[in-house]
């Protein structure tokens, strides 16, 4: 069991609210029947152990997790940086703007939202009560 508790009838969703795409997934995410835990990482630090376990969720390194070409991240740690485990969570606690993409724990599914129409697909029908 990780640090990170899942429910089948909540969204947890980690997104940063100074960008574009975190904005509108989290706009789709609010909009949906299920309870939500949305986590603005730009205002509250998300630990090193709960970074390794959503990029194990994912089934991607730690690295993976962050956007290599965004503007900040090559100002701050150059074009190729040799970091380990470590020093890519240092990178995502510093710089949390550089997180690739949106990341949702839907039920126990563990999904990255490139962009907002990616959460259709996880939304049940609202026409499950009509007869």
């Amino acid at each position: 069991m990780g640090v990170i508790s899942t429910n089948n009838n909540e969204i947890k969703l980690y997104f940063h609210s100074e960008n574009s795409i975190g904005k509108q997934i989290q706009a789709y995410v609010s909009a949906s029947e299920r309870k939500i835990l949305a986590i603005d990482i730009s205002k509250t630090n998300v630990t090193g152990t709960q970074w390794t376990e959503l990029a194990k969720g994912l089934g991607l390194p730690i690295s993976g997790l962050i956007n290599k070409e965004h503007p900040d991240f090559i100002k701050n740690y150059g074009d190729h940086p040799n970091l380990d485990d470590d020093g890519w969570l240092k990178v995502l606690d510093k710089k949390p703007e550089v997180l690739t993409t949106p990341i949702a724990i839907i039920g126990e599914r563990y999904v990255q939202f490139h962009s907002p129409s990616d959460f259709i697909k996880y939304i049940e029908p609202d026409s499950k009560n009509i007869k």
